[in-house]
């Protein structure tokens, strides 16, 4: 959950009359989600946000599904999603369902249009590469293992540094915090959390662009891109302040909880929505009962399905699992560690793996993109040779 921030120029109080060097008033424009009610930023503009010089005809970005009921453990070969230069055709959609879309993109070359997502928050996972996101609250830096949440309605440019860029995406339907228990009344991460608001990489250097033109937005909303012509440019933002911003937080910034006997997912969580929670697993040093068995030990999981995508390092609990994979244990089902990994385990003092899980609380449709990298008979990796 992002906590009070400001940049450039803010007035005393809000909605009185500001002004501009040149005479003109500061156009205000409250930015939310959530009605009235939810986290909000005030922001002003030189001139008015509202100005489309034209709109163009929308097309359908809609996922077409493959399985829209299905009870398979299924594992999809991430690094196998193909390069494509534009960022948005770069963004394959795996797994959905009514509160979510789950997603890996390849994008080769930086946006000259600005985009938004009217419809959800986007929590974009960095596996490769580095860049930088401009919005109008400013600019963010991301690399290799940065989370960058990204609130709906957010204008966004992104750059990056290399054409070699691997993106896991989250678009979620309801806001994204920081887990509730992890924070007090007042929203502030509580000691206990497993990371602090020194590691939330809040936006800075706000530029402030006067410029009359054409410029184009990509707006997403119930599937479909609606391209916009705006008169002025997106970012001539003077000054803003708030609650609701962009910002990174790094998996390697997470501190893993750890426990003589193994510990439950839960002390893994790093986000929430409404209807899934987002997990790191990253190197930490092993439980350290005598008797410990390090492994999971085998769970039903019949409330949420369990997504992994693995990004790093010897993943304990599998075999033959590559970087950029993912797997998908649905609810209904038990699982647990592949044959082998359990006597594996024990005795080992750590573990060097990096991955993020998704634990939906509503099933996941498979897409017809996720079945172009599906591995065949994934199921079955649990039968003993």
């Amino acid at each position: 959950m992002p906590f009070y921030h400001s940049l450039g120029i803010v007035p005393e109080k809000r909605h009185i009359v500001s002004r501009q060097p040149n005479g003109k008033l500061y156009q205000e424009e409250l930015v939310g989600t959530q009605g009235f009610a939810g986290l909000s930023s005030l922001v002003y503009h030189l001139h008015p946000p509202t100005c489309v010089r034209q709109k163009g005809a929308p097309y359908s970005v809609q996922p077409e599904i493959a399985i829209d009921n299905g009870l398979n453990a299924m594992s999809f070969m991430g690094a196998d999603v193909a390069p494509e230069k534009d960022y948005l055709k770069s963004r394959k959609t795996l797994l959905v369902n009514a509160a979510m879309h789950i997603g890996l993109a390849a994008p080769q070359e930086s946006t000259d249009y600005f985009y938004k997502n009217a419809d959800a928050d986007e929590m974009l996972f960095v596996h490769k590469g580095s860049g930088r996101l401009d919005t109008m609250y400013g600019s963010l830096t991301f690399k290799y293992g940065d989370y960058i949440v990204i609130p709906r309605g957010t204008v966004y440019q992104i750059t990056f540094d290399t054409p070699d860029n691997k993106l896991l995406y989250i678009e979620s339907f309801d806001p994204i915090f920081t887990p509730r228990r992890y924070r007090n009344d007042f929203g502030q991460l509580l000691e206990h959390s497993p990371f602090c608001e020194r590691d939330i990489k809040r936006p800075e250097n706000l530029q402030t662009i006067d410029a009359e033109g054409e410029f184009a937005i990509y707006i997403k909303k119930k599937g479909h891109i609606f391209p916009y012509e705006y008169l002025y440019h997106p970012f001539d933002v003077a000054g803003w302040d708030g609650y609701h911003y962009p910002y990174t937080f790094s998996i390697f910034n997470f501190e893993p909880i750890t426990g003589r006997i193994h510990m439950p997912p839960p002390v893994h969580q790093t986000f929430e929505s409404r209807n899934f929670v987002v997990c790191s697993f990253v190197p930490r040093l092993y439980d350290y009962h005598p008797l410990a068995v390090p492994a999971p030990y085998h769970h039903s999981n019949i409330d949420s399905d369990e997504i992994l995508y693995y990004v790093d390092g010897d993943f304990m609990s599998r075999n033959n699992i590559k970087a950029g994979q993912l797997t998908l244990h649905p609810g209904g089902i038990p699982h647990g560690p592949h044959p082998g990994a359990i006597e594996r385990s024990i005795g080992a003092k750590e573990t060097k793996e990096l991955a993020v899980m998704i634990d939906p609380f509503q099933p996941m449709m498979i897409t017809k993109e996720a079945m172009k990298i599906d591995v065949p008979d994934y199921y079955k990796s649990w039968l003993t040779a």
